[in-house]
Parts: C-alpha cells; sequence; structure tokens
C-alpha cells in the first residue's frame, strides 16, 4: 500500500437551503465542545460518489445541525448557526484491499480515513462541524469516515444523520430529527425536581489540572489503541457463567463489560478499588423523543475491586441500569455545579470519567443504535470502528463487530499494559471462552492487528 492517499478532490455538500435557526447549546454541550468524533464505516463495493453527495444534502435538510456553524452569543451561550454553510467531502486513492484500510483505522488521527473536525477552533466559527473523507482502496471498497463536533450531538444524534443519508440513498423515505433551540431549557422541562445528587464534573487544583494536560499531551506516544474481537459463542459462554455466578438475570453486555475490565484488572496486576464509568443515552428515561438532536447524556460510576469477582460488577452493572433514574441520573446536579461555578469557569472542568491517574475505566456502549443498518446501494457496512477518538488511557468504545455479529472492543491502554494483551497470555485471557470450533469472520482472520 502506498504511504500517502491520492486525493481526487473535495466538494462542499448543502441542503440547498437555509433555515436559519440558531440552536442555543446547553451547558453538556458546552463541556463537549472541545472534543470531536471519528467513525468509519467500510463497504464492499466502490460507492458512486454523486449519489452519496445527493443523499447527503438531503441529509443535512433533515438534520440541519450538522451543516451549520458553532458561534458565542453575546451572553457567551454557545449556538449553532443552522446556515447551510456545508459539509466538505473529500475524495481519496489508495493502493491496497479493504482490510489493509481496516487495519489502520486505530492509527493517530484515524489512519488517513477521517479528516478530524477540530473542535477547539470551530468554536470560534467559520469551520465545518460535520465532514466527510471517501477512501477506495485499489483492490475494491470503500471506506466512509466521518467526524463530528461533539457540541453538535452524540451518536444518537450522528445516527438519525447516517439513516437520513441511507434512506436519501436508497429511495427511502427521509424523517426529519427533532430540533430544539433553546436545549437548556427544554432539558430542565424534562428533568426530575431532585437527582442523585452527584454531579459529573469536578474541577481539578492546580497540581492535578497540570498532570492531565501533559497526560493529553504525551497520549499518542504513551499509549496505544487496540481492537479485541469477541464472537457471538464466546459472548454467550461468558453471558452465562457470569449469569449462573451471580445467580441472576444479565444482559450480555454486563457481562462482557465485566469480562473485559476484570481481565484488563487482571493483566495489570492492579487489585485496588477502581471506578468505572458508562454513559448513558437518557432519551427514553427521560421521555424524551429518539429522535432528538443534542447530547442529552449522564452517567454510571461504579466501584469495583478485583476480589469482588467480575460477576459482582456484572450485577451492579445490571442494578445500575435498573434504577438509573433514581440512583445515577445526575443532569439537574449537573446544571446546579455547573451554574453555580459560573460559565466562565466551565473550562477548569473535566469529567468524572475522565481520570487516568486514578486508571478509571470507562466504557462507551454503541451496539445497538443500528451502526450496520447504513445501508447504501443496496449494501449495508461489513465493518465499523471508532477512528483515532481522544488516545488518552483507560477510554474505551463497544460496538457489534463484522456485519453486525459478536462485539469489537476499541480501549485506549497504557503501552505496557497493551503490550501484554498482545502476548500470549494477554490473548489467552481476554478469550478464555472462545472455543477452536467457534466460527471467526473472514475478516476478522484477515486483520492481523486484532486481537
Amino acid at each position: 500500500m502506498s504511504a500517502w492517499p491520492q486525493f481526487r478532490g473535495v466538494r462542499t455538500v448543502t441542503a440547498g437551503r437555509a433555515t436559519g435557526t440558531v440552536v442555543r447549546c446547553g451547558l453538556t454541550d458546552t463541556m463537549l465542545a472541545d472534543l470531536s468524533v471519528s467513525v468509519v464505516h467500510f463497504y464492499e463495493r466502490a460507492l458512486d460518489e454523486d449519489r452519496l453527495a445527493s443523499g447527503l444534502a438531503a441529509a443535512l435538510a433533515a438534520v440541519p445541525e450538522f451543516g451549520g456553524r458553532l458561534r458565542t452569543a453575546d451572553d457567551g451561550v454557545l449556538e449553532i448557526v443552522c446556515d447551510d454553510a456545508g459539509v466538505p467531502m473529500a475524495a481519496y486513492e489508495v493502493d491496497g484491499t479493504l482490510e489493509e484500510l481496516m487495519g489502520r483505522v486505530t492509527a493517530p488521527g484515524g489512519g488517513d480515513l477521517v479528516d478530524p473536525v477540530d473542535a477547539a477552533k470551530a468554536r470560534g466559527g467559520g469551520l465545518p462541524l460535520f465532514t466527510v473523507r471517501v477512501t477506495r482502496p485499489s483492490a475494491g471498497g470503500t471506506a466512509l469516515g466521518c467526524s463530528w463536533h461533539h457540541a453538535v450531538g452524540d451518536l444518537q444524534s450522528f445516527m438519525l444523520l447516517m439513516r437520513a443519508w441511507s434512506a436519501a440513498v436508497e429511495g427511502g423515505t427521509v424523517e426529519p430529527a427533532v430540533q430544539v433551540v433553546d436545549r437548556e431549557a427544554y432539558l430542565e422541562r424534562h428533568l426530575p425536581a431532585t437527582d442523585c445528587g452527584r454531579p459529573g464534573f469536578r474541577v481539578p487544583d492546580a497540581a492535578e489540572a497540570a498532570a492531565l494536560a501533559a497526560e493529553v499531551a504525551a497520549a499518542g506516544r504513551a499509549n496505544r489503541t487496540l481492537q479485541v474481537f469477541f464472537a457471538e459463542e464466546e459472548v454467550a459462554r461468558l453471558h452465562r457463567e457470569a449469569a449462573d455466578a451471580a445467580g441472576r438475570r444479565l444482559s450480555a453486555g454486563d457481562a462482557l463489560t465485566a469480562h473485559v475490565v476484570a481481565t484488563l484488572r487482571e493483566l495489570d496486576g492492579d487489585t485496588g478499588t477502581r471506578w468505572v464509568t458508562v454513559p448513558v443515552n437518557v432519551r427514553r428515561a427521560l421521555g424524551m423523543p429518539a429522535t432528538l438532536v443534542g447530547n442529552p447524556l449522564s452517567e454510571i460510576h461504579l466501584p469495583w475491586a478485583p476480589a469482588q469477582g467480575p460477576a459482582a460488577l456484572a450485577g451492579a452493572l445490571r442494578d445500575a441500569v435498573l434504577r438509573f433514574p433514581e440512583d445515577h441520573l445526575n443532569l439537574r446536579s449537573n446544571l446546579d455545579f455547573l451554574r453555580a461555578l459560573g460559565r466562565e469557569r466551565t473550562g477548569e472542568c473535566v469529567p468524572l470519567g475522565f481520570d487516568p491517574a486514578n486508571r478509571r475505566f470507562s466504557l462507551s456502549n454503541w451496539s445497538r443504535f443500528g451502526l450496520y443498518e447504513v445501508v447504501f446501494e443496496g449494501r449495508p457496512p461489513v465493518f465499523f470502528s471508532p477512528a483515532g477518538n481522544f488516545p488518552v488511557p483507560w477510554m474505551s468504545w463497544m460496538a457489534e463487530g463484522f456485519g453486525g455479529r459478536g462485539f469489537l472492543l476499541t480501549v485506549v491502554l497504557p503501552a505496557r499494559l497493551a503490550a501484554r494483551l498482545r502476548g500470549g497470555a494477554g490473548r489467552a485471557a481476554l478469550h478464555r471462552h472462545r472455543r477452536a470450533e467457534d466460527g471467526l469472520p473472514a475478516l476478522a482472520r484477515g486483520l492481523a492487528k486484532l486481537l
């Protein structure tokens, strides 16, 4: 494969009409406004770029926030201006195979498969909030790399755009998303009077702030991003084992999360009590429409020590899900905390889940969002992956695996621990429930770096 992609051109895709709507971001959006998210869908065929561009134009009409620009109002509130400034869609060709591109997706910057949105600079206005890169390997197929500004919305918001895009290309009905012009006021109307009482942010002291800044600056050198594929059969085994040990019903996600955390702690030789953080989409819990664009996110925070066993963690995760509104919902506490602090100081805050010094493990579960339902030209993707997102240690993402089967874990770890996972003992520990007769997808067998 050639070292550099061959650039074939870029076009700016617009909906063709600007609504002019101004969306006032909430405090949660503002706290996420220095982050972008990048992902790649991989397709077996070479997709028609003109059809993609036409479909994207229709999708931007349905979800106009992605085609807009940011600005800061006179009162300091971040705003999304739906001015239809558009989305750059770049096209590249590379020598090699689709599998080789898949192997590059976790490289810094997304392995030249995405054009990452510069979130911090985009806050000043004038820069796109969504980018697309279409890469065609010479052996066939397409990598469709997308990057979006987190202030626009979460993964579910992105999937609203992708579903609309797919529907437009396939000749289906493009459903408009729910747009809220004052996100904080809208959230207030849906929040209970009280919640768990624990805000999801903290203000580090000067020493910790300096240490966190140093951690971020050194992340690319000090850490490694790994991907682990768990086949359906092995997940079924570990699920049964965890449910039997816990003596109760668990979800496969509960069991797999507990297995991953326990295995990493085992390989790290860490026996202390550490925290596990799981972000939660609260649309359903708060009676919000599933088609709402934004960042209605809260978290589950759980302490766990290896001596308790993975079944205990899996059970605690199940209890947290069942009792989430009562025990973990914290959005009103977040609003109270950030308002008391003052908008001018929100930049000093960090989420509780970002605590690398204490090895707090954060897992974002991206399964069941329809990632493999983004059909173009009659074909669903054969692989989906995050791409070079926020490479600080102990962050991870779980999604369905190849063709929507099994699970793919993408995890950022300190280099030394990553090396242990790559070794024979690490692989054996991760896949202690795998059997020789388990059928791994051909693509999984073809990716040398996949664990």
